[in-house]
């Protein structure tokens, strides 16, 4: 039986992201142009089935609503697939989410608080551009948590992951895996480019320092919180065009596993086809 992408891509056991190629191009055999054609073809399917599943929300059959999230160092690309993968269905149906440090007030709560509020509702994709995961990440990396808070998170975040999908939620967590000599490269590309300046921030080389403590916050979390109802997936992503394919990809096929379909009419259909001749 052939490996699907999903399972390609999960994370299993201990990772060691020094021993991923970010340039691997997993699942795909074509080059560039054949990955852009097929995303032109994916986003065609994907629209379809994102209508139905946002019809099935409005019309309260389905309990279905699908959440995307986004992990990865500083120019990863979660701002391309949102634009890539994300701008193919209708932005009605999506809610993108981008969790910044938290507010005074969210500091009062329990990390998890400000992300519960944020989940999608049935019928809705939504996409968190970073997530509650920044605060096993940050977290540890800062110290702005202790070693038993963090150990606590961990536990937190699985159960939290659980309750959604067992309340018909479906969750598709990408890993945008790039090595330092990939973000040096990106960083470069941003201040040669007077366009791309707004994209720049100082404090990216001040994060950069410390690169090695952020994989290895990133290996526990992964570790940690890839499970069979919400599991990792690394995505190479030292090419833009694979990783734009990949996660669309595997956004297909969970909205192709969920077996969606318009819902029926609540009312006659055939009266009122005669109530509006009539008219």
């Amino acid at each position: 039986m052939a490996k699907t992408l999903d399972s390609l891509l999960t994370v299993t056991g201990e990772v060691d992201l020094s021993a991923y190629d970010s340039r691997a191009t997993t699942g795909f055999d074509g080059k560039k142009a054949d990955a852009l054609k097929q995303l032109a073809a994916l986003g065609e399917e994907l629209s379809d089935l994102q209508e139905k599943l946002f019809a099935g929300g409005r019309a309260g059959t389905s309990p279905a609503r699908v959440l995307v999230v986004l992990q990865g160092m500083d120019t990863s690309g979660k701002g391309g697939i949102i634009r890539h993968v994300a701008g193919l269905v209708d932005p009605q149906g999506l809610a993108i989410t981008s969790f910044k440090k938290p507010t005074p007030e969210e500091l009062e709560h329990d990390f998890l608080w400000r992300v519960e509020s944020r989940l999608p509702e049935p019928g809705m994709i939504g996409v968190f551009d970073r997530s509650h995961y920044e605060d096993v990440l940050i977290g540890r990396v800062r110290r702005l948590a202790g070693p038993e808070e963090i150990e606590r998170r961990y536990g937190a975040i699985n159960d939290f992951e659980k309750a959604f999908t067992d309340s018909g939620g479906i969750l598709v967590k990408c890993f945008l895996h790039i090595t330092k000599d990939d973000q040096k490269e990106r960083l470069a590309a941003r201040l040669d480019d007077p366009t791309k300046h707004w994209k720049y921030n100082p404090g990216d080389l001040d994060e950069r320092m410390l690169w090695d403590d952020y994989q290895h916050a990133y290996a526990l979390a992964l570790q940690r919180c890839s499970t069979d109802h919400a599991p990792w997936h690394l995505v190479p992503s030292g090419r833009k065009w694979y990783r734009n394919w990949a996660v669309a990809q595997l956004l297909m096929d969970q909205l192709r596993g969920l077996d969606l379909t318009w819902p029926d009419a609540d009312y006659d259909v055939e009266a009122e086809k005669t109530r509006l001749a009539e008219m």
